[in-house]
């Protein structure tokens, strides 16, 4: 059995990265070690094709020198020293450049940690014994079924670890459980995704069950006639909805720049009752965690209350333009600059379920989820994109004829605006080039939704 056990070790891990922190001699210095051990069991075609183990680590510095802020980052504990050396001569000569305004970078003070469960012992236990048995089973019902079934079934270790100068030092490992299948009977397919800190909670058996089985019920598509809809769409279609939310406003970034709905709207309401949106890292759902890269204690921040404009998430740079706290949301992704970021997206559930309220619709069209989404129009929330997989038409309260994917442009803001049906259920899903992201919704049902390639005239 392949271990299961965090990327660094613990022992002594806080005290070398603080001895670190103190050997340079930049003003403050802030090091970040994010690292991830992940296993996972990937099958197709009847058999599990690609085990994998993959672990990464990354140790970040951020060194500040008359309040200018240099980064240098390295894979290994040994290399950290000549990291703090190279941020502090970059932030030394940022500050000396000729003209330069004076700088505000800062690094985080002590702070107490919110209290997150983070490790639970049902996913220490997802080994690839576990998981072969779960992807084995899954195949035999889809082939069963008279068709096929791919995915990947995993377990992972997320740790970070935040040390400064000025006194900050905080340490956390979590556990996550994670799964994805597509299920395919005939021209009929169906997509089920999920994660949480605990496997228990994906419920991969009956998961399965309701994927083969909205593949079975998939075959034989028609076109989605293009016109604006009632739509009920499931978790993870909302899900990739709220994705957006940051685009429009809901980032310290456009807030402190005048733009989007933070800046703008705060405190009216954009969107149903019905819809409540946090990023929180309290939830027991998602991915929380307590602290962010800059090793800021994490709390609630309410997106949407009630439908209401609320708060963005930021980090130390945003929040002073701000003129507030940080909210705990410092993050760096891959090739990008540094900007806060929304990681555990969590919409509040309603009391319906999903039947309930696809029973609500006279005609309309169930969408199991989109891809390819992309934003089209900041100020109006506008995306495009493409529904995708397990699909349908809704006729009298029941789900009808499976439809094929299907061209849409649409506000997010517009739609989530007509929401008169919350579903109780919620899934949740990663988000994209977001360390330790997710995005958790329920099913919601609304109107007007446009499908069609083209414009479509008003009437």
């Amino acid at each position: 059995m392949t271990a299961f056990h965090p990327p660094v070790s613990l022992d002594g891990l806080l005290d070398r990265l603080g001895t670190a922190a103190a050997s340079g001699t930049a003003d403050a210095v802030e090091i970040t070690l994010l690292g991830r051990a992940g296993q996972y069991t990937r099958f197709a075609d009847g058999r599990i094709h690609q085990p994998q183990d993959i672990i990464e680590t990354q140790y970040t510095v951020r060194a500040i020198v008359d309040g200018h802020a240099a980064r240098a980052a390295v894979g290994t504990l040994g290399g950290l020293a000549a990291a703090v050396g190279k941020a502090t001569e970059a932030a030394r000569a940022m500050a000396r450049r000729p003209g330069a305004a004076p700088g505000t970078a800062r690094t985080s003070e002590p702070a107490p940690l919110p209290q997150v469960a983070l490790w639970h012992d049902d996913t220490a236990a997802f080994d690839a014994g576990a998981r072969a048995v779960a992807a084995g089973q899954t195949m035999r019902a889809a082939a069963a079924a008279g068709g096929t079934a791919a995915g990947m079934f995993g377990r992972a270790i997320t740790q970070i670890a935040v040390v400064a100068s000025t006194g900050a030092a905080h340490h956390a490992v979590a556990t996550e459980a994670l799964g994805s299948l597509t299920a395919a009977v005939a021209d009929g397919t169906s997509h089920w995704v999920d994660l949480h800190r605990s496997s228990g909670a994906l419920g991969l058996a009956a998961a399965a069950d309701r994927t083969i089985g909205e593949a079975v019920a998939g075959q034989g598509r028609v076109p989605v006639p293009d016109g604006r809809h009632t739509v009920v769409l499931g978790p993870q279609a909302v899900g990739e909805l709220l994705t957006f939310l940051e685009d429009v406003g809901f980032s310290g970034e456009l807030a402190a720049a005048g733009v989007g709905l933070v800046a703008r709207r705060r405190g009216e309401r954009v969107a149903s009752p019905l819809v409540t949106v946090a990023d929180d890292a309290t939830a027991t759902i998602g991915l929380p965690i307590g602290f962010d890269m800059e090793g800021t204690p994490k709390r609630r921040v309410p997106l949407l209350d009630r439908g209401v404009v609320g708060q963005a998430v930021t980090d130390l740079a945003t929040a002073a333009l701000l003129g507030t706290a940080s909210t705990g949301h410092a993050h760096i992704a891959r090739e990008q600059a540094p900007a806060p970021v929304a990681a555990n997206v969590v919409m509040a559930p309603g009391d319906a379920t999903e039947a309930d309220l696809i029973a609500g619709v006279e005609h309309g069209v169930y969408v199991q989820r989109f891809w390819y989404t992309r934003l089209v129009d900041r100020l109006t929330g506008t995306i495009t994109g493409v529904s995708r997989d397990g699909c349908f038409l809704i006729r009298d309260g029941r789900l009808a004829e499976p439809v094929a994917g299907a061209r849409f442009t649409h506000s997010v803001l517009d739609f989530l605006a007509t929401v008169d049906a919350v579903g109780s259920a919620r899934r949740s899903q990663p988000v994209m080039n977001v360390w330790n992201g997710a995005v958790t919704a329920p099913a919601v049902r609304g109107h007007g939704f446009r499908f069609g390639s083209a414009a479509i005239e008003e009437q």
